[in-house]
């Protein structure tokens, strides 16, 4: 087995089988498995923020945001082969961590996340195939992509396979 390709927060990397992908630390934030199971070729993005059109900085990072990073991981995976009608999708994060006050923006931010990648990934007709949103942990998330299955690693709860 190879070694694990690390995503940090606000990132994505995308590789070939045998690769294991792995993000830590998807509290509020969405992690995005992108796979084409003809090429064995898959992507993981850890996204932080829903939407990039509230910040008029032309030099974000693209990678932060779903509306941005999922786009721009399918172009680059198509650089390895990928085709645009075999790709589909594992998601997981999406939590609220914390107790905030009612009609809170900012407490929101996990379901946010969650609408915002939905609605990218349906937008570029990419089906979701297996999710493990919401709650109130954190996981970690492992992408293998000889198999093409999603681990999430939780405290105190069994890994889950999908």
């Amino acid at each position: 087995m190879s070694q694990s390709i690390v995503i940090g927060i606000s990132d994505y990397r995308f590789a070939k089988a045998p690769e294991v992908l792995v993000t830590y630390a998807l509290g509020s934030c969405v992690g995005v498995c992108l796979y084409d199971k003809v090429t064995k070729v898959g992507g993981l993005s850890h996204i932080m923020l829903p939407d990039s059109t509230n910040f008029s900085n032309k030099d974000i990072n693209r990678k932060k945001f779903a509306d941005t990073a999922i786009v721009d991981l399918v172009q680059d995976m198509k650089k390895l082969g990928v085709g645009n009608n075999r790709l589909v999708a594992k998601i997981a994060g999406g939590a609220q961590m914390f107790e905030v006050q009612a009609g809170s923006k900012l407490g929101a931010i996990g379901e946010r996340n969650i609408i915002c990648v939905k609605q990218v990934l349906s937008q570029l007709r990419i089906p979701i195939i297996a999710e493990d949103t919401g709650l109130n942990f954190g996981r970690t998330q492992y992408f293998d992509l000889a198999t093409g299955i999603m681990k999430i690693q939780s405290l105190n709860r069994r890994i889950e396979e999908f």
